[in-house]
Protein backbone atom coordinates (compact mmCIF):
# COMPACT_ATOMS: atom_id res chain seq x y z
CA UNK A 1 0.00 0.00 0.00
CA UNK A 2 0.71 3.50 -0.33
CA UNK A 3 0.26 6.08 1.95
CA UNK A 4 0.05 9.79 0.26
CA UNK A 5 -0.61 11.69 3.78
CA UNK A 6 1.75 11.08 7.32
CA UNK A 7 3.49 13.24 9.48
CA UNK A 8 6.80 10.76 9.54
CA UNK A 9 9.61 13.53 9.73
CA UNK A 10 10.56 14.37 13.03
CA UNK A 11 11.47 17.78 14.74
CA UNK A 12 9.69 20.35 12.41
CA UNK A 13 5.56 20.05 12.93
CA UNK A 14 3.19 18.36 15.08
CA UNK A 15 4.30 15.02 14.40
CA UNK A 16 7.48 12.95 16.12
CA UNK A 17 9.57 14.36 18.12
CA UNK A 18 12.42 12.72 17.61
CA UNK A 19 13.88 10.49 14.95
CA UNK A 20 13.42 7.35 17.43
CA UNK A 21 9.72 8.59 17.19
CA UNK A 22 9.86 8.70 13.40
CA UNK A 23 11.21 5.17 13.41
CA UNK A 24 8.49 3.67 15.83
CA UNK A 25 5.78 5.07 13.32
CA UNK A 26 7.47 3.68 10.38
CA UNK A 27 7.04 0.40 11.90
CA UNK A 28 3.51 1.08 12.85
CA UNK A 29 3.00 1.68 8.94
CA UNK A 30 5.26 -1.26 7.91
CA UNK A 31 3.32 -3.32 9.79
CA UNK A 32 -0.14 -2.12 8.63
CA UNK A 33 1.22 -2.74 4.76
CA UNK A 34 2.53 -0.03 3.81
CA UNK A 35 5.21 -0.39 1.46
CA UNK A 36 6.06 3.91 0.00
CA UNK A 37 5.36 6.78 2.27
CA UNK A 38 5.23 10.03 1.44
CA UNK A 39 6.40 12.47 4.26
CA UNK A 40 3.56 15.66 4.02
CA UNK A 41 4.95 17.81 6.96
CA UNK A 42 2.76 21.06 7.37
CA UNK A 43 3.90 23.73 5.62
CA UNK A 44 2.25 26.51 7.07
CA UNK A 45 2.84 30.05 8.89
CA UNK A 46 3.27 28.14 12.06
CA UNK A 47 5.33 25.37 10.38
CA UNK A 48 7.83 27.42 7.92
CA UNK A 49 9.21 24.11 6.27
CA UNK A 50 10.77 24.15 3.16
CA UNK A 51 12.16 21.51 0.44
CA UNK A 52 15.61 21.06 1.44
CA UNK A 53 14.89 20.62 5.04
CA UNK A 54 11.90 17.80 4.30
CA UNK A 55 14.57 16.13 1.62
CA UNK A 56 17.20 16.13 4.06
CA UNK A 57 15.57 14.52 6.79
CA UNK A 58 13.75 12.08 4.34
CA UNK A 59 17.18 11.16 3.32
CA UNK A 60 18.24 10.43 7.11
CA UNK A 61 14.96 8.66 7.82
CA UNK A 62 15.16 6.38 4.69
CA UNK A 63 19.11 5.60 5.77
CA UNK A 64 17.93 4.27 8.72
CA UNK A 65 14.79 2.70 8.02
CA UNK A 66 17.24 0.46 5.96
CA UNK A 67 19.99 0.06 8.74
CA UNK A 68 16.80 -0.85 11.35
CA UNK A 69 15.97 -3.79 8.31
CA UNK A 70 12.48 -1.36 8.46
CA UNK A 71 10.91 -2.56 5.03
CA UNK A 72 9.54 1.13 4.10
CA UNK A 73 10.31 3.68 1.22
CA UNK A 74 9.92 7.60 2.26
CA UNK A 75 9.45 9.88 -0.44
CA UNK A 76 9.06 13.87 0.30
CA UNK A 77 6.00 15.95 -0.15
CA UNK A 78 4.14 18.44 2.35
CA UNK A 79 0.69 19.83 3.11
CA UNK A 80 0.78 22.68 2.16
CA UNK A 81 -2.02 25.43 3.93
CA UNK A 82 -4.12 27.77 1.54
CA UNK A 83 -2.83 29.98 3.90
CA UNK A 84 0.81 30.24 2.52
CA UNK A 85 0.81 28.25 -1.21
CA UNK A 86 0.91 32.64 -2.37
CA UNK A 87 3.91 33.09 -0.21
CA UNK A 88 5.56 30.41 -1.50
CA UNK A 89 8.05 31.17 -4.72
CA UNK A 90 7.07 29.57 -7.72
CA UNK A 91 9.91 27.39 -8.58
CA UNK A 92 9.63 25.93 -4.52
CA UNK A 93 6.79 24.25 -5.16
CA UNK A 94 7.88 21.69 -7.79
CA UNK A 95 10.18 20.24 -4.93
CA UNK A 96 7.03 20.32 -2.56
CA UNK A 97 4.74 17.79 -4.32
CA UNK A 98 4.32 14.69 -3.39
CA UNK A 99 7.30 12.32 -4.20
CA UNK A 100 8.21 15.14 -6.72
CA UNK A 101 4.83 13.93 -9.02
CA UNK A 102 3.15 17.30 -10.00
CA UNK A 103 0.55 16.75 -7.49
CA UNK A 104 0.35 19.51 -4.50
CA UNK A 105 -1.68 18.22 -0.84
CA UNK A 106 -3.42 21.37 -0.28
CA UNK A 107 -4.86 21.56 2.92
CA UNK A 108 -8.57 23.42 3.86
CA UNK A 109 -8.24 25.43 6.62
CA UNK A 110 -10.82 23.92 9.57
CA UNK A 111 -12.78 27.67 9.46
CA UNK A 112 -16.78 28.11 8.31
CA UNK A 113 -15.72 30.12 5.47
CA UNK A 114 -12.85 29.93 2.90
CA UNK A 115 -13.16 32.87 0.41
CA UNK A 116 -11.15 32.31 -2.54
CA UNK A 117 -10.20 29.14 -2.45
CA UNK A 118 -11.57 27.93 -5.56
CA UNK A 119 -9.48 30.46 -7.31
CA UNK A 120 -6.53 29.87 -5.39
CA UNK A 121 -6.58 25.97 -6.72
CA UNK A 122 -7.62 26.74 -10.20
CA UNK A 123 -4.38 29.02 -10.36
CA UNK A 124 -2.41 25.96 -9.00
CA UNK A 125 -3.99 23.67 -11.88
CA UNK A 126 -3.38 26.48 -14.51
CA UNK A 127 0.33 26.53 -13.85
CA UNK A 128 0.27 22.54 -14.35
CA UNK A 129 -0.08 21.15 -11.03
CA UNK A 130 -2.18 18.33 -9.74
CA UNK A 131 -4.23 18.96 -6.37
CA UNK A 132 -5.04 16.90 -3.61
CA UNK A 133 -7.37 18.32 -1.18
CA UNK A 134 -6.18 17.32 2.33
CA UNK A 135 -9.48 15.71 4.77
CA UNK A 136 -11.87 17.92 2.78
CA UNK A 137 -14.10 15.86 5.70
CA UNK A 138 -12.97 18.49 7.95
CA UNK A 139 -13.12 21.50 6.93
CA UNK A 140 -16.51 23.31 8.39
CA UNK A 141 -16.65 25.30 5.13
CA UNK A 142 -17.26 22.38 3.05
CA UNK A 143 -20.32 20.69 5.26
CA UNK A 144 -21.79 24.80 5.34
CA UNK A 145 -21.89 24.80 1.30
CA UNK A 146 -20.88 21.20 -0.76
CA UNK A 147 -21.35 23.47 -3.93
CA UNK A 148 -17.33 24.83 -3.08
CA UNK A 149 -16.26 21.08 -2.86
CA UNK A 150 -18.69 20.16 -5.75
CA UNK A 151 -17.11 22.55 -7.97
CA UNK A 152 -13.72 21.88 -7.23
CA UNK A 153 -13.70 18.11 -7.80
CA UNK A 154 -15.87 18.83 -10.59
CA UNK A 155 -12.82 20.59 -11.86
CA UNK A 156 -10.63 18.27 -11.73
CA UNK A 157 -9.51 18.22 -7.77
CA UNK A 158 -9.02 15.15 -6.18
CA UNK A 159 -9.48 14.57 -2.32
CA UNK A 160 -8.08 12.32 0.40
CA UNK A 161 -9.99 11.46 3.05
CA UNK A 162 -8.17 10.23 6.28
CA UNK A 163 -9.08 6.86 7.18
CA UNK A 164 -9.79 7.29 10.86
CA UNK A 165 -12.75 9.86 9.85
CA UNK A 166 -14.57 6.97 8.26
CA UNK A 167 -14.65 5.10 12.17
CA UNK A 168 -15.74 8.18 13.73
CA UNK A 169 -12.46 9.70 15.17
CA UNK A 170 -13.14 12.76 14.38
CA UNK A 171 -16.75 13.02 15.30
CA UNK A 172 -20.00 11.70 14.28
CA UNK A 173 -20.50 14.85 11.68
CA UNK A 174 -17.43 14.28 10.01
CA UNK A 175 -17.91 10.57 9.50
CA UNK A 176 -21.11 11.03 8.05
CA UNK A 177 -19.84 14.25 5.72
CA UNK A 178 -16.81 11.60 4.71
CA UNK A 179 -19.26 8.51 4.38
CA UNK A 180 -21.89 10.95 2.01
CA UNK A 181 -18.50 11.65 -0.09
CA UNK A 182 -18.13 7.88 -0.74
CA UNK A 183 -21.77 7.57 -2.10
CA UNK A 184 -21.28 10.74 -4.13
CA UNK A 185 -18.24 9.23 -5.70
CA UNK A 186 -16.10 12.36 -4.57
CA UNK A 187 -13.29 10.58 -2.75
CA UNK A 188 -10.09 9.25 -5.15
CA UNK A 189 -7.82 8.09 -1.95
CA UNK A 190 -7.86 7.34 1.76
CA UNK A 191 -4.68 7.84 3.46
CA UNK A 192 -3.45 7.58 7.33
CA UNK A 193 -2.81 11.53 8.65
CA UNK A 194 -0.67 9.98 11.24
CA UNK A 195 1.36 11.67 13.28
CA UNK A 196 3.15 8.96 15.41
CA UNK A 197 2.15 5.48 16.71
CA UNK A 198 0.26 6.17 19.61
CA UNK A 199 -2.04 8.83 19.74
CA UNK A 200 -2.72 9.38 15.97
CA UNK A 201 -1.46 6.12 13.96
CA UNK A 202 -1.53 4.86 11.09
CA UNK A 203 -4.46 2.85 9.42
CA UNK A 204 -6.06 2.58 6.34
CA UNK A 205 -6.46 -1.30 5.87
CA UNK A 206 -8.85 -1.88 9.15
CA UNK A 207 -10.81 1.44 8.90
CA UNK A 208 -11.83 0.91 5.22
CA UNK A 209 -12.77 -2.65 6.34
CA UNK A 210 -15.18 -1.31 9.11
CA UNK A 211 -16.54 1.04 7.24
CA UNK A 212 -17.97 -1.66 4.44
CA UNK A 213 -15.03 0.17 2.10
CA UNK A 214 -13.17 -2.89 1.92
CA UNK A 215 -13.72 -3.55 -2.01
CA UNK A 216 -12.10 0.07 -2.71
CA UNK A 217 -9.40 -0.85 -1.00
CA UNK A 218 -6.45 -1.44 -4.11
CA UNK A 219 -7.92 1.30 -5.46
CA UNK A 220 -7.50 4.15 -2.73
CA UNK A 221 -4.46 2.65 -1.37
CA UNK A 222 -2.30 1.61 -4.33
CA UNK A 223 -4.15 2.27 -7.91
CA UNK A 224 -4.73 6.07 -7.50
CA UNK A 225 -1.63 6.53 -5.26
CA UNK A 226 0.78 5.32 -8.44
CA UNK A 227 -1.07 7.63 -10.82
CA UNK A 228 -0.81 10.99 -8.20
CA UNK A 229 3.11 9.55 -8.06
CA UNK A 230 3.79 9.02 -11.58
CA UNK A 231 1.28 12.04 -12.97
CA UNK A 232 -0.84 9.61 -14.91
CA UNK A 233 -4.35 9.22 -15.52
CA UNK A 234 -6.88 8.41 -12.29
CA UNK A 235 -8.03 4.89 -12.91
CA UNK A 236 -11.89 4.71 -13.02
CA UNK A 237 -13.44 3.44 -9.41
CA UNK A 238 -14.47 0.09 -9.30
CA UNK A 239 -18.29 -0.13 -9.37
CA UNK A 240 -19.69 0.57 -5.45
CA UNK A 241 -23.44 0.40 -5.27
CA UNK A 242 -24.09 1.74 -2.29
CA UNK A 243 -26.53 1.45 0.66
CA UNK A 244 -27.47 4.26 2.95
CA UNK A 245 -25.33 3.02 6.35
CA UNK A 246 -26.84 1.85 9.65
CA UNK A 247 -23.89 2.30 12.05
CA UNK A 248 -21.26 1.61 9.33
CA UNK A 249 -21.80 1.85 5.52
CA UNK A 250 -22.53 -1.32 3.78
CA UNK A 251 -22.50 -1.81 -0.26
CA UNK A 252 -23.17 -4.31 -2.87
CA UNK A 253 -20.20 -4.22 -4.98
CA UNK A 254 -18.97 -5.29 -8.85
CA UNK A 255 -16.36 -4.66 -11.25
CA UNK A 256 -16.63 -1.61 -12.97
CA UNK A 257 -15.87 -1.73 -17.02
Amino acid sequence: MIDLHCHALWGIDDGPATIEDSLALARAEAAAGTRLLIATPHVSWEFRNDAATIAQLVAELNARLVAEGIELEVRAGAEIATTRVGDIPAEDLPALSLGGGGCLLIEPPFTPIVAGIDMLIYGLQRDGYRVLLAHPERCMAFHRDRGILDALVGAGVLTSITAGALVGRFGRDVRRFALQLFRDEMVHNVASDAHDDVRRPPGLVAELEEAGLAPLTEWLTQGVPEAILAGSAIPRRPFFDLEEPRGRLRGRWRARY
